[in-house]
Formats: structure tokens, sequence, C-alpha cells
């Protein structure tokens, strides 16, 4: 069994129902089973730290274990700091909730409130690099609205990036420098860093893909969306104390979630459970080398963070799941997944549609035919027609996703994977077409590209 790293925290016998022993048999096999190379925990009642354990090891080749004051990258768990910076912001007159932000848009501007709430009408976006030198991707390629603002939910790294934009501006300060200095520092929480790199005064966890081998600094043009470093303690603790630092009205605000799905809503950076359970607040996080999650229990005065340096998320979950069984009986899992839809059966007729996919460097042909039990043919800009499963969602009459390479520069570096998700529109199909990689087993997660799409039946 991985030996727990211990804190000196006093932790009262039977406190929770949580029985420490069994927690480390959990953590050691879920370090185990999904070849995780190390989980650190921090539980947080009222304003203390109750609980914190590290497991395994913070950098494999050094051998150097995780202990409980190891700083993990947070992905975007971050975006809970930029959105409680924003409120600090509209408290101290600086912005309005409700103002547009800045930027040329072909319709209406999003306001601030909206894009806290990913309801700002940006798509979803990535572009992580490891590289020195300028992003090889320009995140401006990809900024333009696909909804207009305010009518439905799309998780945006592109938006976090505009409020961290924003808060520069109206603040004078650099973002990282504004985290630690109006919200870590007040907090008494010492372990933050921000950047692509940590920058903080703790022992740091090596981040690793799902495959066991090393990251190398990663950069994106969405700091503010995910370049948060913390410990497990620290991340608990914020948690439970941030909303202390805000006026009651602007805190109630960033908790008032608009509904994403019947088990969950999205406020300021925190998504809010609905319906049976406990009231739950939490946001994830993952990208190359992170699982990261931060939960609240308001009517417990309880919170937890399960931080661990790999790409899975399977070994976060698995300790997640047992601690929240114990902690907060009636929880369930899909009470912190924004990004789950209800899916079921394609239900589009045999046929055959053509059009094209929208990308910066001018449309790209594009067919698919609907053949029999639920499977799609897909040709691309005249490359050989690749087979593939279907499926469809409570969004999407069509979700479909093959090994397509879209034949565009950016595309190329990082991203050879294209899903389709589409619906039906006046005889039509329309939606997006995404360049991704699927997973890290090979390489490193590249970046994630949204182009519009529109096929015509034929």
């Amino acid at each position: 069994m991985t030996k727990p790293i211990r804190r000196s925290i006093t932790m009262p016998d039977g406190w929770g129902g949580l029985d420490t022993e069994v927690l480390d048999e959990v953590c050691a096999k879920a370090l185990a089973e999904h070849s995780c190379p190390s989980v650190s925990i921090g539980v947080a009642e009222g304003d203390e730290l109750v609980l914190a354990r590290a497991y395994g090891l913070a950098d494999i080749a050094a051998d150097r274990p995780a202990t409980t004051r190891t700083a993990y990258g947070l992905a975007s768990v971050t975006k809970a700091f930029t959105a409680t910076a924003v409120c600090l912001a509209a408290d101290d007159g600086l912005l309005d909730l409700d103002a547009p932000i800045p930027g040329t848009f072909a319709g209406t501007a999003p306001t601030v409130r909206q894009v806290l709430q990913h309801r700002g009408g940006f798509p979803a976006f990535y572009n992580f690099h490891y590289g020195p030198g300028p992003l090889p991707i320009d995140i401006g390629d990809y900024r333009a609205l696909v909804r207009e603002p305010g009518t439905d939910f799309e998780y945006s790294n592109i938006g976090y990036a505009a409020l961290g934009s924003l808060l520069e501006s109206v603040t004078g300060r650099r973002l990282g420098d504004l985290l630690r200095e109006r919200i870590f520092e007040p907090l008494g929480l010492r372990s933050f860093g921000y950047g692509p790199a940590y920058d903080g005064p703790a022992p740091v966890a090596q981040r690793y893909s799902a495959g066991g081998r090393p990251y190398p600094t990663c950069f994106s043009a969405h700091s503010a969306a995910g370049a948060g470093w913390a410990s497990a303690g620290d991340v608990a603790l914020f948690a439970r104390r941030s909303a202390g630092l805000l006026t009651p009205a602007t805190a109630a605000a960033g908790y008032d979630a608009v509904a994403i799905s019947e088990h969950l809503g999205y406020g300021f950076g925190r998504i809010v459970s609905r319906g049976a359970g406990p009231l739950i607040r939490s946001h994830g996080g993952g990208m190359g080398g992170i699982a990261a999650m931060m939960i609240e229990v308001p009517e417990r005065d309880l919170s937890v963070a399960v931080l661990a340096n790999s790409t899975s998320k399977a070994a976060r979950d698995a300790v997640v799941n047992h601690l929240m069984a114990v902690l907060a009986p009636g929880f369930r899992a899909e009470q912190v997944n924004p990004m789950t839809e209800q899916v079921r059966p394609m239900a589009l007729a045999a046929g055959e549609w053509a059009g094209e996919i929208s990308t910066v460097e001018g449309d790209i042909p594009l067919r698919i035919t609907v053949l029999p039990e639920g499977r799609v043919e897909i040709a691309l800009d005249g490359a050989p027609a690749v087979t593939a499963p279907a499926g469809a969602s409570q969004r999407w009459d069509l979700r479909v996703s093959a090994p397509l390479q879209l034949p565009t520069a950016d595309a190329r570096l990082n991203s050879p994977h294209l899903a389709l998700e589409l619906r039906t529109d006046q005889g039509g199909l329309v939606g997006r077409a995404v360049a991704f990689k699927d997973g890290d087993q090979e390489g490193l997660l590249g970046a994630y590209l949204v182009h519009p799409c529109v096929l015509h039946s034929r």
C-alpha cells in the first residue's frame, strides 16, 4: 500500500464518519489501479483545515513523495479564482457585471455576467503549446460568437480569457499578482502560483500523461481559465473562505446559477447542483497532467479538494466518490460534472448530406452518409472516407468522431481527430466540426478548435 504523508492536523475521532485507515486503502488502490503518480486531499470544516493527506510521488524520476504542502496544477478550478476576482472588482466599482465586455462583435456583445456563466456565446477552445516562442494558434481566430449571448450554455475558455484581460485593464495589475494579493494573501493561503510553470513557494507536483510520461511546461492563450496552482489544503480553504471577501449581495449572485441540466447550474466560476441530494458547489479541472476537484457542501460547512498529477481523472474520481459518500450522504457524481449530456440513439434517416466546414483558411468540403445500424460515413476534402459509429444527444441530432485530419495549419499541429455535432435545420444539418486530439496516451494533448459547419441534403 502507498504510505500516506501525514500533516499534523487534529481531527476528532470519528469526525464526519471518515475512517482514515479506509481512506488510505482507497487512495492506494486508486493510484495503483489507474497508474496515477500521486493524489493529495484537503478537507475543511468551517474556516479550518481538518484533514490533509498525500499519497504517491510528486516526481517519479526524483523519487520525491507528494506531501500535503505540494502544489498541483489546477486547470479549470482556476476559473473560481478568476470569477472571485471579477466579483471583487465589481464590489470596488471597477466594473459592472451587466455591462458588455470590451471587444468587437458581429452582433450583441456579451455581458460580464453572461461570460462568467459561460453564456456569452463563445465556443469551446483550448490551444495548449509546449515549445518556446509565440503561440502558434491565435485565439482571436476562434473568438467569434457562435450564438446570441444569454441564450445557451457553452463552456468556454475564451470567455474566461476575456475576463482575465478585463481584470488586468480595470485594475492595472497582472492577473497572477491580483489573485495573490486580493484573494490568497487575505485568506492566509500560501501555496498559490499562477502561470505556465509554478512560481510559488511550495514543492510542486510534476505533471504526467495517462501513460506516465512527464509533461513539459504548458503555455496557452487562456491562462485566466486554467493556469492556477495550489495545495489541496489551500483549495479546500479557498472554497470555504472566499465568499467572505465579497459583499453578501455579490456572493449570492455568484451562486445564482442558471440551469444547464436537470442536475446542475453554472454560476460565477462555480457549478451548483440542483434537485435531489445535498447542495453541492464545485468546480473540476483537467488538462495535460492535471486532474483537480474542488467541492463545497454549504449545509455541512464543509469543503473537499482532491488533486492528482495525471491527465486521467479516474484516480481523482475514485477518491472524490469515497470522500463524498461518507461526508455528504446522497452525493451523486452528476452533481459536479457540467459536461455530461443525456445521450440517445441517432434517429436520422439513411441519406447523404454535403456542405462545408468554415475555417480561417477558407471552406473545406465535407460529405456525410448516414448508414444503417447507427453508422456514418465521413468524407473530408477528397480524403478517403471513414466510417464510424454515431449517436445523438439532447442538443444534437448527430454526434460522431473519427480519426480524420482537418487540413488546416492549426489542426495539423496536434489535433488529428474530427468530431461533428450537428442538428437538423430546415432540411439540412448545422452545427460544428471540432479538430482535437483524443487523449494523451500517445504524445501530448493538442488544441481544441471549433469551426461552423453547414450541410445540405443531397
